[in-house]
């Protein structure tokens, strides 16, 4: 079979399932809807199921961070139950605080490589 051929064979396959691949944000190669990397550049893909946003993350530790919202969010179940213990104090609440900021600080990677 000829490159041709089989060029348009794969074309008209992909065009069958055109939801079933994206293009990798670092290299633009066509991969997997749901890869969190690019097999080819190794580059991460920002738009994976699951992954945990920043952003709800830091509002969650803002307003309800004395309950443990932002562990709760973030998968860490333990450490949600421990600030929703010990509400009643202050330090849960602090601690969130400081919690938010490290996490505005972060990066999108660092966050996306701890939690997501």
């Amino acid at each position: 079979m000829t490159d041709a051929a089989q060029t348009t064979m794969a074309g008209e396959a992909g065009a069958s399932h055109p939801t079933a691949s994206k293009y990798c944000s670092g290299c633009g190669a066509l991969i997997h809807k749901d890869a969190a990397q690019c097999p080819k550049c190794g580059a991460p893909q920002a738009d994976v199921r699951g992954r945990k946003n920043r952003a709800i993350a830091i509002v969650l530790a803002l307003l309800l961070g004395g309950f443990g919202a932002h562990k709760f969010y973030l998968g860490r179940i333990g450490w949600g139950i421990v600030y929703f213990l010990f509400f009643w104090t202050i330090v849960p609440s602090v601690v969130a605080f400081v919690e938010a900021i490290i996490y505005v600080t972060m990066s999108d990677a660092d966050f996306a490589r701890k939690y997501g």
